[in-house]
């Protein structure tokens, strides 16, 4: 029975999706490549499966995806996710300042682990989002649109300012910036299924 429960142990354990260090707290910088599918390059590079756990996004590089996904870690607990077609420029990869610039298509960041001293910033066109509880969060470039599915988050653009709420989200480059409620039920996005 022992030899039959080693064997299904390792069977699980090879059968694994392939995914980054992260799983193991302590040993991931920020801007580690967690995850990959399909066509992703940070810069110029393409990666792949082997580029998991060691490829980096660095200060003022960019990950873009076509027919693909990809995880980078932020920090340890925060996750961005990035979706097909989509481009994300990291702006400062610090343990306690971080930011990122979405600036084509979509993609998501999920919070599980937030102290008060992280600084966590998602820029999309003029607008500068601070992550301020865990949570799921999506920001939509192409559509112009921050979702808060779960925590709070503030929204910065220009000269106004609001908090966004879990189930609301916020349309940029308007008049009169204001959190809605939305259907989270309805959404369909792939990311947030991921």
């Amino acid at each position: 029975a022992l030899k039959g429960t080693a064997g299904l142990f390792l069977a699980a354990i090879l059968s694994a999706p392939a995914w980054g260090v992260s799983d193991h707290p302590g040993t991931a910088y920020p801007g580690t490549l967690n995850y990959v599918e399909g066509q992703a390059s940070i810069g110029s590079q393409p990666v792949d499966s082997k580029s998991i756990g060691t490829a980096q996004l660095a200060a003022g590089q960019t990950i873009t995806t076509q027919l693909g996904k990809a995880e980078v870690l932020l920090t340890p607990g925060v996750f961005l996710r990035v979706g097909d077609s989509s481009k994300v420029k990291m702006i400062a990869p610090n343990l306690t300042d971080t930011e990122v610039a979405i600036q084509k298509g979509e993609a998501t960041v999920e919070v599980t682990d937030i102290h008060s001293e992280n600084h966590l910033i998602v820029d999309e066109g003029n607008a500068a989002t601070r992550l301020e509880k865990n949570g799921f969060y999506d920001f939509d470039a192409d559509q112009g649109i921050v979702r808060v599915f779960s925590g709070q988050a503030e929204v910065r653009e220009n000269d106004q300012h609001v908090k966004v709420k879990g189930g609301h989200e916020v349309m940029l480059a308007t008049q009169n910036l204001q959190a809605h409620g939305f259907d989270k039920k309805a959404y369909e996005g792939d990311l947030y299924g991921w």
